[in-house]
């Protein structure tokens, strides 16, 4: 597999894991992969009423140049940078006007950290980020 196809299916995986890793903190989980021509959102969730857009940043252990850095060392949702986050809200202000959403809506991220040897996973939610 080469590295590109590793990546998306980490992604892939880590979007996934993230989406039961919410639906068990109570959110319900509305779309995935919501596509823009200048952006994506990665989960659509709902909780408490609040509508929520999700950036999910995942990492592979294996993926990593030292397997001994754990999430308490690498932390991928610090790869959401402002650029990443203005295509996010702009994507999800389009969502709301389209879907003529009038309720609340905030941008979170979850960062996952897989173990993919092993089959387990670490996910940390970030809420309101912007």
């Amino acid at each position: 597999m080469s590295k590109d196809e590793l990546r998306k299916e980490v992604g892939r995986i880590g979007e996934g894991v993230a989406a039961t890793f919410l639906e068990r903190k109570g959110f319900t989980i509305i779309a995935r992969n919501y596509r823009k021509p200048w952006g994506e959102i990665d989960i659509i969730a709902e909780k408490a009423g609040v509508v929520r857009f999700v950036e999910v940043k995942a990492v592979s252990r294996e993926n990593l140049p030292d397997v001994s850095y754990e999430m308490s060392t690498y932390r991928p949702e610090e790869q959401v940078h402002p650029a990443k986050l203005k295509k996010i809200c702009r994507t999800a202000e389009l969502y709301m006007a389209q879907e003529g959403e009038e309720r609340e809506y905030q941008i979170d991220v979850v960062g996952v950290f897989l173990d993919m040897t092993r089959h387990k996973a670490r996910c940390r939610l970030f809420e309101q980020v912007l």
